[in-house]
């Protein structure tokens, strides 16, 4: 089920994405960047329509997933 990212409570909504960012295999090519800068490109992603927040009734759990792969 998709959950629209803007009824997550703020502190809710960086925490999941923080945990997106730095969850191992979690690959971001060749250049570094910062976890702060990756979280607000997750956030604007979202913003912007071209992510989105699923929530697996069966698992209870919460991810961020690219739009056009669902």
């Amino acid at each position: 089920m998709i959950i629209p990212w803007e009824q997550l409570q703020p502190d809710t909504l960086t925490s999941l994405i923080k945990e997106f960012v730095t969850r191992d295999g979690t690959d971001y090519g060749f250049n570094e960047t910062t976890t702060d800068t990756r979280i607000e490109q997750v956030r604007a992603k979202l913003r912007q329509g071209e992510a989105v927040v699923l929530f697996s009734q069966s698992t209870g759990q919460c991810n961020i997933v690219a739009r056009n792969s669902l």
